[in-house]
């Protein structure tokens, strides 16, 4: 069954992530990713994306039940790095990428809203990286782009306290482009998409390879030690409490082992 959907509008993809109730980043939702980037990529047709959820949420993040099933620190590196390399994909997409972002974009959700190009919120819309929550950590390059947007010291708050931010105040801090009401924010999307459309694709191929080029030369590094440390702490006392502790709705009690 596909977890995604899309649709062309004059030369607008439209993709729906397609998973109830919180359109959740499961392994096989990040594999189709993936999929459909190679078919939009050689789709003439197709000259700008945009990334939504269907529902409540773009994505509410993760899917912590999944995590349960994976049995080592190794298996959960592995799950890193298959994340981190279709993100990676998508920021370096020879495509722009608009993601329309309502409801909420945690954890995961905000990593992969992070990979994309450009984003549009709406102004309730709940962003953040909850992970330190449930005793684990990001492992999508979540710790690498955020402080790339928001700056360091915004960055370590979010992560340390786990408070997500709103959707005016992700603009407010660099994390967003624009911010809109809820019931107008896909159209806000599709404007900007078609004017991007207009473009010709030779040209933002170009500029879209050569803005490559201004990220911190250290994110590479960051995602491997990120992808490593994401087993390590997976292996953890703490995290098991915390992954129990959600599954449960309980606060978790960590005691550092």
């Amino acid at each position: 069954m596909s977890l995604l959907k899309w649709d062309l509008q004059e030369k607008v993809a439209i993709v729906s992530i397609e998973r109830p109730p919180a359109n959740a980043l499961s392994s096989d939702l990040i594999k189709q990713i993936d999929s459909l980037l190679d078919e939009l990529e050689h789709n003439d047709a197709v000259r700008v994306i945009i990334l939504k959820g269907d529902g409540r949420f773009f994505s509410a993040g993760a899917d912590i039940k999944e995590f349960t099933s994976i049995p080592s620190g190794e298996e959960f590196s592995k799950l890193a790095k298959n994340g981190q390399h279709v993100f990676d994909r998508m920021e370096s997409f020879s495509k722009p990428i608009v993601a329309a972002i309502h409801g909420a974009a945690l954890g995961g959700g905000l990593e992969l809203a992070m990979a994309c190009h450009v984003r549009l919120v709406a102004k309730n819309a709940k962003l953040g990286l909850p992970e330190l929550q449930l005793g684990l950590i990001p492992g999508f390059s979540g710790t690498q782009r955020l402080p790339r947007y928001v700056g360091q010291p915004k960055a370590v708050e979010m992560l340390l306290t786990s408070e997500p931010i709103t959707g005016e105040e992700a603009v407010q801090w660099g994390l967003a482009n624009h911010a809109y009401e809820e019931e107008e924010l896909f159209t806000q999307a599709l404007t900007l998409a078609k004017k991007m459309a207009e473009k010709s694709p030779v040209s933002v191929k170009a500029a879209l390879s050569l803005m490559a080029y201004s990220r911190h030369s250290q994110q590479e590094a960051g995602s491997n030690k990120e992808a490593e440390l994401f087993g390590t702490v997976f292996e953890s006392e703490d995290a098991k409490e915390g992954i129990q502790a959600f599954i449960e709705k309980r606060k978790p009690d960590f005691k550092g082992k």
